[in-house]
């Protein structure tokens, strides 16, 4: 059976877009995005994507490693299933992105950059998942779910945590219950819109998505898959539609995003260190950054920093300040 990654990375479909297997069908619908369809009946309509970031390594092969075993037919599939390699070129230039940022880019926002490969990806990843999650609901399959899996830039104090999309309606309980045995340490909660993948399913489709951050990037070959066994299992369970494992260890820190830094001008300075980790504290009055005619301070008794970054086109989050929830 064939390998999604090396297909991906190669550039080259599969001999035939289409195939049956004893135990599952399924289709090569582009470059990197596999469907996959279990022969029973099922109720759930799952999207797991990963390289939306090119160099975010550990969860491609992760992802594709289950792929590898529904195919081969040692993993149970039954959901209906979409795996997307979210950027092949800058997963084969091993960059996070080529032109410009994909994972800005959806919910239309791809028209207000320039044109380039990762505008035409992010528009055609929007009608792929239009297409499938019509085609799953037509067949039963009307649970939506979508988990985005990325790593940071930068080390962090939580190495595992997910980013829940802002959006007006109650996070689902059945997926946070997920989340928490998936082993992440701390989730997030966004406070507006953003261009991410995972809002835009959120946004668009209502499905229950989440954003994954696992590890830092490093290359290919380079990760300890063994830091995300507990994900790996529920990312198992999630598709074999079976309980997950009860949470190991200490219970998930909840945080909601109070403060967004936007880079707004050419003289925009950030005052966060380039080796402070992710979820890094710092007191009421303290500085984050500033530029003409506006600077950032923590507001609260203690605000941690999350994606720090001042490297990013103007107009765009150069970092989020947070609190726990209370």
């Amino acid at each position: 059976m064939f390998d999604v990654l090396t297909l991906t990375m190669e550039g080259t479909p599969p001999a035939q877009p289409v195939g049956q297997l004893p135990h599952l069908d399924w289709q090569w619908l582009a470059e990197g995005v596999l469907e996959l369809s279990p022969r029973q009946p099922c109720t759930r309509a799952v999207v797991l994507s990963a390289g939306i970031h090119g160099n975010e390594t550990a969860p491609i092969e992760l992802l594709n490693q289950l792929v590898a075993d529904l195919l081969a037919g040692t993993r149970p599939l039954r959901v209906r299933l979409l795996v997307v390699m979210g950027n092949p070129p800058s997963m084969r230039a091993n960059k996070r992105f080529v032109q410009a940022d994909m994972n800005r880019m959806f919910g239309g926002r791809h028209a207000r950059f320039p044109p380039s490969d990762e505008t035409v990806r992010a528009q055609q990843l929007e009608h792929l998942l239009a297409q499938f999650f019509r085609s799953a609901t037509a067949s039963g399959a009307t649970q939506r779910y979508h988990y985005d899996l990325h790593t940071a830039i930068r080390g962090s104090l939580h190495l595992r945590f997910g980013l829940l999309p802002f959006q007006p309606r109650p996070h689902s309980p059945e997926m946070l219950r997920w989340l928490e045995s998936a082993g992440l340490e701390a989730l997030v909660y966004h406070r507006s819109p953003g261009g991410t993948f995972s809002h835009f399913s959120s946004e668009v489709f209502q499905a229950d998505s989440c954003t994954l951050e696992l590890g830092k990037a490093l290359p290919f070959g380079g990760n300890d898959l063994g830091q995300f066994s507990q994900i790996k299992r529920a990312l198992e369970a999630l598709v074999s539609d079976v309980p997950a494992a009860e949470r190991q260890g200490e219970p998930m820190k909840h945080y909601q995003v109070v403060q967004d830094i936007l880079r707004e001008q050419q003289d925009f300075e950030l005052h966060i260190p380039a080796d402070a980790l992710n979820f890094t504290a710092y007191p009421q009055g303290y500085m984050l950054a500033e530029q003409s005619g506006k600077t950032y301070r923590v507001e609260h008794t203690e605000e941690v920093v999350l994606f720090p970054n001042p490297n990013v086109g103007l107009g765009l989050r150069a970092g989020l300040m947070l609190v726990l929830k209370s």
